[in-house]
């Protein structure tokens, strides 16, 4: 890890992707801070975005995929749209003697499980998929974990590997922090699940992204997890919180884990940001994150991010405001709750 040097001079950053969901706010801070930008993509996913921003052309599936990036030379690279392989060692075989850091935005999922509390980046991790493999043929920990291997191998110690854990806030598309905000927002009796005191953890984008432009200009390099909030928070503090940015009159009714798995309802994605803290996910929300936060890692008010992700989500279109990507549906959560009730509980 080398954190001791802060480059006072813009960089020329490089991003691969750049028009997703952390892409833009990668952009929007790394020009803000005076640094060039250029992105590299197929052209499809939000083409009108910044029209002053140098954009090259490519299809990371194609042969040719890197041919705009030839004869080019960037200080730093960002990957942040891939868990193919492949893309990593082709990427690198392009672009290893034109940039001096390579940045791989991995997942605290390529751990090999969250039994323990407080797993640092040395943590055990899956097996690599193999070389060649691609979704769905390995898991997403699985290929991720292999194409951190592949930019280690090229880069060495140019290489920043960045695990960050549910990345939430503005211009998601998963929903999967989205839904308690829309929820809470809408009123009435909410399912909320396991104990008031079970963790939780995520990112807002902006924090992860701003940090990694920061760790562009300290020179970093190595591993680092990126999951907040800096101290503890539980599902209870979460959704009392964006409740508070809200006029919702909504109610929270806690419903025990094993009710809620026994009738097959399923954590982190009908029930999103929260996980049942026991067996191999104890830790999954009590990540260590100290190497991160040494270099400078902070995280915004959840306030600021339920009512961002609020504003968000009120400004897309009727049709995209219909249906949540995760989250329970309405009929769901009803038949929940009243066989909850009917079984006794308050």
């Amino acid at each position: 890890m080398n954190t001791s040097h802060v480059s006072n001079a813009p960089l020329r950053i490089l991003i691969l992707g750049g028009t997703g969901f952390i892409g833009p706010h990668q952009v929007e801070y790394a020009i803000a801070r005076g640094h060039t930008v250029t992105l590299f993509n197929r052209g499809q996913t939000n083409p009108a975005l910044f029209p002053n921003v140098e954009k090259l052309i490519g299809d990371r599936n194609a042969p040719d995929g890197y041919k705009a990036l030839a004869k080019r030379k960037w200080d730093v690279v960002i990957d942040n749209p891939t868990q193919i392989p492949r893309w990593v060692r082709e990427a690198g075989a392009a672009l290893k003697d034109s940039v001096s850091r390579y940045v791989f935005v991995s997942t605290l999922s390529a751990f090999k499980n969250r039994a323990a509390i407080g797993i640092t980046e040395d943590g055990p991790l899956n097996d690599p998929a193999p070389a060649d493999a691609a979704p769905p043929t390995a898991t997403y920990g699985q290929l991720k974990v292999r194409c951190e291997m592949e930019a280690r191998a090229i880069f060495g110690d140019r290489a920043l590997i960045v695990r960050p854990g549910l990345i939430v806030g503005p211009g998601d598309l998963s929903d999967r922090f989205s839904y308690w905000p829309v929820r809470i927002e809408q009123g009435g009796e909410v399912l909320a699940p396991g104990t008031p005191d079970d963790p939780v953890a995520f990112i807002d984008a902006r924090d992860l992204t701003e940090w990694m432009i920061r760790l562009c200009e300290q020179q970093a390099s190595g591993t680092y997890n990126a999951v907040g909030p800096r101290y503890g928070l539980s599902v209870a503090q979460m959704l009392y919180g964006i409740k508070a940015v809200t006029t919702s009159s909504a109610t929270f009714t806690w419903v025990d884990a094993d009710f809620l798995l026994a009738r097959k309802l399923r954590p982190y994605t009908e029930l999103p940001v929260w996980m049942p803290p026991r067996g191999d996910n104890a830790g999954w929300a009590r990540m260590n994150v100290s190497k991160a936060l040494a270099t400078g890692l902070t995280f915004r008010p959840l306030a600021e991010t339920a009512r961002d992700t609020l504003a968000y989500y009120h400004a897309e279109p009727p049709e995209r405001q219909a249906t949540l990507k995760a989250g329970l549906p309405p009929e769901k959560e009803r038949e929940a709750l009243t066989a909850w009730h009917a079984a006794g509980h308050e």
